[in-house]
């Protein structure tokens, strides 16, 4: 830093970025600049202008001079730094990054001093808190609180939370939703309330309770297989039947285990059939998703996989997270959101992780009852519907990363992590996600399942008709379907010619314009 109490960036442009107005730039962004700390920039990055009004931008947030971080002469660099922490946490929520960060850069004696500036502030309570629980050490100099009140340490105006649990010692409660092992955030955005207020799943139950049960099984079962072919062409596969049925099975048995790591090292030996040339298990080497030169063979990636040697700890923390978060009242997508991608972003395996990442996401929506009639939601059939979006916010997650990631590329092809990454996979902002997969389930809900619902109902009609009028086998209704659908509700002659010599000319007519009156007309 050239001023040792500075950390504000007063600058037009920000790492290539322009202020929507002059200012300057506060709070966690203006310290990842000043200290030039490990970590990406935040989605929304605060700016404090020269005028009086406070608005966001895109991904600027703008607020009026008066809420400018005092950094005035005279001010030591760590009480400049509490001042724009304090700012952080009043509005820009907890970044656990940046706090880790904190840990790595200064001293012991440099974070004493911190959280001795006012000891018993509720701000500076919560940065003592996340200062030893992030680096698993007690600093020396604060003896335990005992005469102030509890206050919460996530601010649930900005971020989502759990019920928590007290710590005596900085008489803040924890309510992360989360373990220090892993413990991503979720940001309350406008869309993501909006779709909590609007109960989904109640919505979903209403729906079906005019549906009867031997349609819904029906459904599921379509569903399941509909889904797990869906989730292999997302990895460019196309399995055989038996195959895709097999896994969709297992799919619609989600939910009833514990997740541990014997359960995924379950699922891993049975999405992958072939294991000659893969090693089953956690990685034992490095791992990436991309491209490789075609010329030289060198990886192109744009995602770094966490290194192998951490997998082992990052899983735990997951798990541990996710049992947690089984326990507590917090939104069920959110929950999955938060478990299935940062699974995805380690990827611990070496193939199949895709797949068992989806599949998270229907684990955890039955393990917490978001669906109660037993209507599987086909969420990889709607995330193949949004293939551009779902790169997007995959990308938004690994491509900034990108810059903080020391690798170099080994004699198989593949990368060697050089730095410690550990805890770019343990806490990340995981609300573009959640967004993501809550436009998923509500595809699903609203589109994809009544969908499969209404063609059922309106099959069943038309089998029906064709049972009692020409006495028509199952077997051959099935054809008829097909062969009317491909040819948008005609009977072709050579399909006359072949499965349906027996009708005639007025029959096929008939048929063609009962098939119609169901099948094509507006309803």
């Amino acid at each position: 830093m050239a001023n040792s109490a500075r950390f504000s960036h007063f600058a037009p442009v920000l790492y290539g970025r322009r202020l929507p107005e002059e200012g300057a730039v506060v709070g966690y962004s203006a310290i990842i600049h000043a200290l030039q700390l490990k970590a990406p920039l935040p989605d929304t990055i605060s700016i404090v202008g020269f005028h009086s009004k406070k608005y966001r931008r895109a991904s600027w947030a703008v607020y009026p001079k008066a809420y400018l971080p005092d950094e005035s002469v005279g001010l030591s660099e760590m009480e400049a730094l509490h001042n724009q922490l304090v700012f952080a946490l009043k509005y820009e929520g907890i970044n656990l990054l940046v706090f880790k960060r904190l840990t790595q850069h200064y001293s012991d004696e440099r974070l004493n001093e911190l959280v001795n500036i006012e000891p018993t502030g509720q701000y500076t309570r919560k940065i003592w808190f996340l200062i030893e629980w992030l680096s698993g050490t007690l600093l020396s100099s604060r003896a335990d609180l005992s005469k102030k009140s509890y206050v919460k340490l996530v601010n649930e105006s900005i971020q989502y939370t759990v019920e928590g649990v007290k710590s005596p010692r900085h008489l803040v409660i924890n309510n992360l939703p989360g373990t220090v092992g892993f413990c991503p955030l979720v940001f309350r955005t406008s869309k993501l309330e909006a779709y909590i207020q609007a109960d989904l799943a109640n919505q979903q139950q209403n729906y079906l309770r005019g549906i009867t049960k031997d349609i819904l099984q029906r459904a599921t079962a379509f569903l399941l297989l509909k889904d797990s072919k869906a989730s292999f062409s997302i990895e460019g596969e196309s399995p055989r039947s038996i195959r895709a049925a097999r896994w969709g099975q297992v799919i619609g048995q989600s939910g009833g285990q514990k997740l541990a790591k014997d359960e995924l090292l379950r699922l891993q030996q049975l999405v992958i059939e072939n294991s000659r040339f893969v090693n089953l298990g956690y990685r034992q080497k490095g791992g990436f998703v991309g491209e490789h030169d075609r010329d030289t063979g060198e990886p192109i990636p744009v995602h770094i996989s966490a290194k192998w040697s951490d997998i082992e700890t990052l899983m735990s923390g997951l798990l541990d997270t996710e049992e947690l978060l089984s326990k507590t009242g917090i939104d069920a997508v959110l929950s999955a959101a938060v478990i299935a991608f940062g699974f995805v972003f380690i990827h611990p395996f070496e193939d199949g992780n895709g797949r068992i990442h989806r599949y998270l996401i229907h684990y955890i929506l039955s393990k917490k009852q978001f669906s109660k009639q037993g209507m599987f939601f086909p969420i990889s059939a709607a995330i193949l519907n949004n293939m551009s979006e779902y790169s997007a916010v995959l990308e938004s997650y690994s491509l900034p990363l990108l810059d903080y990631i020391e690798w170099k590329a080994t004699r198989d092809h593949n990368v060697e992590v050089l730095n410690d990454t550990i805890d770019y996979y343990r806490y990340f902002d995981a609300t573009r996600q959640t967004e993501f997969l809550y436009d998923c389930v509500n595809e699903t809900i609203k589109t994809i399942v009544p969908k499969e619902l209404e063609y059922l109902i309106r099959y069943d009609t038309f089998n029906k008709i064709m049972e009692d009028e020409y006495e028509m086998p199952a077997r051959l209704i099935v054809i008829l379907v097909k062969m009317l659908e491909q040819n948008n509700g005609t009977l072709s002659k050579a399909a006359r010619r072949k499965e349906f010599t027996a009708l005639t000319d007025e029959e096929v007519l008939h048929i063609e314009k009962v098939f119609g009156e169901i099948f094509l007309a507006q309803h």
